[in-house]
């Protein structure tokens, strides 16, 4: 295969996710000092990775995480039933009181001139409880698994967790799977763990065992420290400066063999213009750029990266799973809340050119 990727033919499960599961509070357009009433969505980056891939893409997934009995938990749980994902959790007893929780996440949507704002309550999180040993890995992939996912939001909740997500692809190269590993490097998680030189010490350990890097441009800068560009990108759309680093990874990390992105070009909160591109095996690609009109950005790279999976795990080219990883994130950003709404039809018609035409 060009993507020199070793992924098993069957198995089980075609991906399972180890990460924290979240709920996450959306007051819409309005300001949270200022609203009075919120949807609410389950999340999670692993999570939703594992979530997409089952609903809209109709693959056998798993997520590995923490559980707490309380109703928070419940309504989690629920959700993961609903969008087709098989869980493996470590269950916690909720005192009442202090915990532990479920972490939540707080996200309006910003709108024109106005930003998204996002912040956290992650006090006492379960998921940041979760140490080696609390999984029975070969139980869980004892019927066989093809992909492992997880990322640098769970790594950076806790001393332990990075522990766990090393144990884990251990487990999961030992049954033959790929692994993949999205850095998600969230500045805030990070400088409450021990900020930057942390979160590169960790990082690092990780990448040992990655063979499918998902981060942008500043991922690879913050949680890689690998120095940016001597050349800077003309625009966020420019893949110049992206590509300009990936020497510098592979150098590091030479078990990597791919690297891929979306590129983001922000106009206004509710108009992005949308582009992808990804290294595989020492040849660039690079898909068209869009024009979105986004209702709800959070989860977007999720998206792309569940379908760029898809497209691999699948044994299209690298080609054909940039743009199906494109379509989809694109997608994604249409719809509200964090994991997918769309179908695979729809992803394969928008990623060969399909238009927003009404479909009778």
């Amino acid at each position: 295969m060009e993507n020199s990727l070793r992924i098993p033919a069957t198995g089980e499960f075609d991906l399972v996710s180890l990460g924290a599961l979240v709920h996450r509070l959306d007051p819409g357009i309005i300001p949270f000092r200022k609203a009075n009433q919120c949807q609410i969505h389950v999340s999670g980056g692993e999570f939703n990775v594992a979530a997409n891939l089952a609903d809209c893409f109709r693959m056998r997934t798993g997520i590995v995480s923490a559980m707490v009995d309380y109703p928070i938990g419940e309504l989690i749980a629920e959700r993961v039933r609903a969008m087709g994902v098989r869980p493996f959790y470590k269950y916690f007893a909720h005192d009442g009181v202090t915990g532990p929780n479920m972490a939540t996440v707080y996200s309006d949507r910003g709108h024109g001139v106005r930003a998204p704002v996002v912040f956290y309550n992650r006090c006492n999180e379960a998921a940041a409880r979760l140490k080696p040993g609390d999984f029975d890995w070969k139980k869980i992939f004892q019927g066989g698994v093809r992909w492992f996912h997880s990322g640098g939001i769970f790594a950076a909740l806790s001393p332990t967790t990075p522990e766990v997500i090393l144990e884990g692809m251990q487990a999961a190269k030992a049954a033959g799977a790929v692994v993949s590993f999205d850095l998600n490097f969230r500045e805030k998680l990070w400088k409450v763990s021990g900020g930057l030189s942390t979160a590169q010490e960790v990082i690092q350990r990780i990448m040992t065992h990655v063979d499918v890097l998902v981060g942008n441009e500043e991922d690879l800068q913050k949680g890689l420290g690998i120095p940016g560009p001597e050349v800077a990108a003309k625009s966020k759309l420019d893949p110049s400066a992206f590509f300009a680093m990936i020497d510098q990874v592979v150098k590091q990390h030479p078990n990597v063999k791919i690297v891929a992105t979306t590129l983001r070009e922000v106009h206004s909160t509710s108009r992005h213009s949308w582009g992808a591109v990804a290294w595989v095996g020492g040849k660039t690609h690079l898909a068209q750029t869009c024009e979105l009109d986004v209702h709800d950005r959070v989860g977007g790279g999720d998206g792309f990266a569940s379908g760029f999976f898809y497209g691999l795990m699948n044994g299209l080219s690298a080609e054909e799973s940039l743009h199906l990883g494109w379509a989809h994130g694109a997608l994604l950003t249409t719809f509200p809340g964090d994991t997918t709404m769309a179908t695979l039809e729809q992803v394969k018609a928008f990623a060969q050119g399909g238009s927003a035409r009404i479909q009778r």
